[in-house]
């Protein structure tokens, strides 16, 4: 018999072109509604390879059940929601997607900052609801982001991308990193200090359990009340409770988030009561062309392994 992959959402017949010769590929066919953990329980304990999705919890019963499981290649550069020690203790390869969906996360990310800054969504609004009826001279107006300064958290790839487009608009970009950087025009600063001088904070550091609830009250409260915070990282990363108080309370001025603690967002959230927050469904990398290498990716990494030929990309 084949090798089975298993793949948690359905995917492009092209992505997969290149593994059905050689496999039995079973897929998931909802595009929108993510596998139910039973099925995807079931579908492991009998497959060779798990081809999966940021939004799939690849925990340490999982990976126990999942007997004949030689990698689990994600579709994310980011792997928070895989047991990499239960992975390492089977002997499992897991996999990533860096480097080419820098760019198009970076295009995103500040994106999201000019939105949010000039209140592009709430702009846009106020045309198709019939509410603008006139230019007025303190309308919609929003904040500078030329000239600014821009406090990045987590200065990898996609930092050096943001400082890049950050350039173009004359922004003074600091940073906070685990590690110092040696980089041109960009200034290393703790924390602290990063966030009570900066206009625009960006979190682009992974989830660990360093980082987890990182910018909580304390954080907010350093900000500058003309500030606004983007989040194109983790949703973890931020004290949503304390944001939601900073928002409301007009602590900070504004912020985009483009993930959350819990996604999809519930519809009784609380941070969907705000005017002052810009909301995105997670679509960091959503670039067609970018999605279609990060699928390549994956899909070179599952053939090498079961070939047993040297995997690229491997987070363990």
């Amino acid at each position: 018999m084949k090798p089975i992959v298993y793949i948690t959402r359905k995917l492009p017949e092209e992505a997969i072109k290149g593994l059905e010769n050689s496999y039995e590929v079973r897929m998931w066919q909802e595009e929108e509604k993510p596998v139910p953990r039973e099925v995807l329980m079931e579908e492991a304990k009998k497959a060779s390879a798990l081809w999966t999705m940021l939004s799939d919890q690849i925990d340490r019963e999982l990976i126990e059940a999942a007997t004949d499981l030689k990698i689990i290649a994600n579709l994310a550069v980011g792997y928070n929601n895989i047991d990499l020690d239960a992975a390492r203790e089977r002997g499992i390869a897991v996999t990533n997607t860096p480097e080419v969906l820098t760019e198009t996360t970076a295009d995103l990310a500040f994106g999201l900052l000019l939105a949010t800054a000039r209140r592009l969504i709430e702009a846009e609004k106020t045309v198709r609801s019939g509410e603008w009826q006139s230019w007025t001279p303190m309308g919609m107006t929003g904040q500078d982001v030329y000239g600014a300064t821009l406090g990045i958290i987590g200065m990898g790839r996609i930092g050096e991308g943001v400082c890049r487009r950050a350039g173009g608009f004359d922004m003074k970009v600091m940073y906070h990193n685990r590690t110092r950087r040696s980089l041109e025009d960009v200034e290393y600063a703790e924390l602290d200090e990063l966030l009570s001088k900066s206009d625009f904070v960006m979190i682009l550091t992974p989830l660990t359990e360093e980082t987890k609830g990182m910018i909580g009250k304390r954080e907010l409260d350093l900000m500058k009340d003309t500030a606004c915070l983007i989040n194109v990282a983790r949703g973890g990363i931020v004290d949503e409770d304390a944001l939601y108080d900073a928002l409301k309370e007009r602590k900070i001025w504004a912020a985009g988030l483009d993930v959350f603690e819990q996604e999809p967002l519930p519809l009784d959230n609380k941070l969907l009561e705000l005017d002052n927050l810009t909301m995105l469904p997670h679509i960091g990398s959503a670039g067609i062309r970018t999605r279609h290498q990060m699928m390549g990716l994956n899909a070179e990494a599952i053939a090498a392994c079961l070939a047993g030929q040297s995997i690229k990309n491997r987070v363990c």
